[in-house]
């Protein structure tokens, strides 16, 4: 375990998959873990499961969606442990699918909100917090969407992430002069359970995704979770503005 005593890193969307993996890694080099999500049981849970590995852990839950649940919930946060040292914005999701002929403006915005707005809020609400920290960071996600303009129906999706894109290297320029380092990753196709359905019944499609990868297999969420820790720490200290691309070469396409 890394000597990390004493700094403090929140997760957004920390209760399942890539979002917990990471809550683990970082817990395993020494921070202080604040997992977030809307799922009391399951965060107690996953906190529980922490706890009992040796990790100091709490869990605040609040909807990253919504301004005031965040800024009351980051503000107690900081205010408790007297800084923040990381924030890993991992919320997020594609939230359904929609061509924009038929898409709801109801739709659009809860998936902007979802991706975007919620990285701004999170953000906005820790900087003051990330001001009193030595080597703070923040650690945004975006998407291969970015690029390619993502699936069928998922326009809006690929929209929010760009935005995300943009946002990282706006606050990176933004924070620089306290110090403040803002990097995003970005994600391939990961095997978590948010994919098990289509595994089970659509073993085609499935494979049809290992097949698009150049290394031949899904990433595992410990995967993203070690780039994370990396970002997170003083061995990236010199490392901002940047995306690092988490997919095997699926960004190429083969």
């Amino acid at each position: 375990m890394t000597d990390l005593k004493g700094k403090v890193a929140v997760v957004t969307g920390a209760t399942g998959g890539i979002g917990f993996a990471v809550c683990k890694r970082l817990g395993k080099d020494g921070y202080t873990v604040i997992l977030n999500g809307i799922k009391k049981e399951g965060g107690a849970d996953q906190v529980a499961e922490l706890l009992a590995d040796g990790i100091t852990a709490e869990y605040y839950g609040f909807d990253v969606t919504n301004e005031e649940e965040v800024n009351a919930n980051i503000k107690m946060i900081g205010e408790k442990y007297g800084k923040i040292d990381v924030i890993v914005n991992n919320a997020g999701g594609l939230g359904g699918r929609q061509r924009f002929e038929e898409m709801t403006t109801e739709f659009y915005r809860s998936v902007m909100a979802l991706n975007l707005d919620s990285t701004f809020f999170v953000s906005r609400a820790a900087i003051p917090f990330l001001k009193k920290a030595e080597n703070a960071s923040i650690i945004n996600y975006t998407s291969n969407a970015t690029w390619n303009g993502g699936g069928p129906g998922a326009g809006v999706y690929a929209t929010s992430k760009a935005g995300v894109q943009a946002i990282t290297r706006a606050m990176a320029k933004d924070l620089a002069e306290y110090g403040i380092r803002v990097n995003a990753v970005s994600p391939g196709t990961i095997d978590t359970p948010f994919h098990a359905q289509i595994k089970e019944t659509k073993p085609e499609v499935f494979a049809s995704w290992k097949n698009s990868i150049m290394l031949g297999r899904l990433g595992e969420p410990e995967e993203v979770a070690a780039v994370v820790s990396f970002l997170a720490g003083k061995d990236a200290s010199f490392l901002t503005a940047e995306t690092i691309q988490i997919g095997g070469g699926q960004a190429l396409g083969i």
